[in-house]
């Protein structure tokens, strides 16, 4: 399993490359001088020259990406044009704040996911079934910024409006309230709390719509499997058939559809971030695409790509730990 594990990551490498490629020249093609942008539209042709040429922005493309690509692999990403510190320190202070976001919202949105779609599948053809699989549908299909700006207008603006009671009041910018240094640990984390609650829901309610929807269809083709009428022929609970046999069997495939949703995840936080104010490195991204700050955005795309490379090959070990099928495949 480990050779296979190896061989798909060598495999994914030049897709890595090539998502590379397409962000390095699209970035150069696309309109905006991040020169004018830096300097200002009162900077002489000299100075923009001369700072053009200190930022290797007057070679030709090729040379430029081929500068860049050895840097890189190197370890040296770089100093941002915008904010004149190491792209490494810039996506560090951001890096955090993503992973806390997307490792919360993915945890929910599976627990919440396989949870509504074992119900449903035990409940098939009910109205109950029938009414989950509406809601779910619709949520599924709804874009993630245009729910959190759904969320914003109600439980942020539209709360203070309402004069709702302050535990159904949430912010909608930001980590942590202004001054929250200064509180305790117990009250700061509070903060943190309310402030991760908007973004994480948005991207919760999505993820689990999409999720319960697959969920769903793994535990009805598992209920129809010989070992679940041998199960219940042996006079077993239908609680015990349906999440001892069924569900386990119904969780291979899920398990492999994290790999698959990542990249849906991570574009989705770009937006939810954006919206929120998020210091992750979804806005850092947005915001140095705005800059021209090629030196971001380039880091941003590659650390990207390598977290959706790293979740697929964990998918694929964590489905050969539980199916020893897969394991054999792999």
């Amino acid at each position: 399993m480990r050779a296979s594990l190896l061989k798909r990551l060598l495999i994914a490498m030049p897709t890595v490359l090539l998502v590379l490629t397409v962000t390095f020249v699209g970035l150069h093609l696309a309109p905006g001088d991040p020169v004018r942008l830096y300097l200002g539209p009162t900077a002489d042709v000299a100075t923009a020259e001369a700072t053009r040429h200190a930022l290797g922005l007057d070679r030709p493309l090729v040379v430029q990406y081929a500068a860049w690509l050895a840097r890189f692999v190197t370890g040296d990403w770089g100093t941002s044009i915008a904010q004149h510190r190491p792209v490494t320190r810039v996506l560090g202070d951001a890096l955090g704040p993503t992973l806390l976001l997307t490792g919360l919202s993915l945890l929910a949105s599976y627990a919440l996911g396989i949870l509504l779609g074992a119900v449903q599948a035990a409940r098939r053809r009910s109205r109950l079934d029938a009414a989950i699989t509406a809601v779910t549908t619709a949520l599924y299909a709804l874009p993630s910024y245009v729910l959190a700006l759904a969320l914003v207008l109600v439980f942020a603006y539209g709360a203070v409006l309402w004069n709702w009671p302050a535990v159904l009041r949430f912010p909608a910018i930001g980590a942590e309230s202004v001054g929250a240094e200064f509180l305790d640990p117990g009250a700061r984390l509070a903060d943190r709390v309310r402030h991760l609650a908007l973004p994480v829901l948005t991207l919760v309610v999505v993820g689990a719509a999409g999720t319960a929807r697959f969920v769903r269809g793994s535990m009805v083709e598992a209920l129809r499997q010989p070992f679940v009428r041998a199960a219940r022929a042996k006079g077993l609970a239908e609680r015990v058939v349906v999440l001892r046999h069924a569900l386990r069997n119904a969780l291979v495939p899920v398990i492999v559809l994290i790999g698959l949703q990542l990249p849906a995840l991570f574009s989705g936080v770009v937006f939810v971030e954006t919206i929120f104010a998020w210091p992750g490195m979804g806005r850092v991204t947005v915001q140095a695409v705005l800059g021209r700050d090629y030196p971001v955005v380039m880091a941003a795309t590659a650390v990207f790509a390598t977290l959706v490379v790293l979740g697929n090959l964990l998918a694929d070990g964590a489905a050969a730990l539980v199916d020893p099928r897969v394991r054999g495949e792999t």
